[in-house]
């Protein structure tokens, strides 16, 4: 037998039939539950908390490369996803583009510290600081990126596996 999966049409029938308490009740829950819900809401409740939800994301990006102890996994498929559960919660474009290009710059640091990686990790920092300059650009943010943007392309100069002329093709590209 077949379980029926919930939608959203369903979802909002089941949510007419409740008691504007009983909504309280099942919001509350999910707050107490549910990580993501309790930094939906802190942004939404308290906007200018932001800042807090994006050191955060920092924080799991940093500690991806660079953790308190030992040496960095360089984990990247979670660095990423602490960047794509930010995306869900961020109302500032600039917040976003901070992480992803802080991502970028603690792929460089990394490989800066410990020497060449492989050529999939170099792809991983690519992309996204691809995405971070599409982002910067649809958004008109040119002027406050502009810089980091290139210093991000500059400390690359160095690292081989066609990296540094990436970020510059993709840099000279858009600014």
């Amino acid at each position: 037998m077949t379980q029926q999966k919930l939608n959203i049409h369903s979802l909002k029938q089941y949510l007419k039939n409740r008691s504007p308490i009983e909504l309280i009740e099942d919001i509350t829950e999910l707050f107490s539950k549910i990580q993501p819900v309790k930094d939906y809401y802190q942004i939404k409740v308290y906007p200018e908390n932001e800042k807090e939800l994006i050191a955060k994301c920092k924080k799991s990006i940093e500690h991806e490369f660079f953790p308190s102890r030992g040496l960095g996994k360089i984990r990247l498929a979670a660095a990423k996803k602490a960047i794509a559960e930010y995306k869900k919660l961020c109302k500032a474009d600039s917040n976003l583009i901070d992480a992803m290009l802080f991502y970028v710059e603690q792929g460089v640091k990394f490989t800066d510290a410990y020497g060449e990686i492989n050529e999939s990790f170099y792809m991983s920092m690519e992309g996204m600081y691809e995405k971070a300059v599409i982002i910067i650009i649809k958004a008109g943010l040119e002027d406050e990126f502009r810089e980091r943007c290139r210093k991000i392309m500059l400390d690359t100069s160095d690292m081989g596996c066609g990296f540094h002329d990436t970020l510059c093709e993709i840099y000279e590209e858009n600014f």
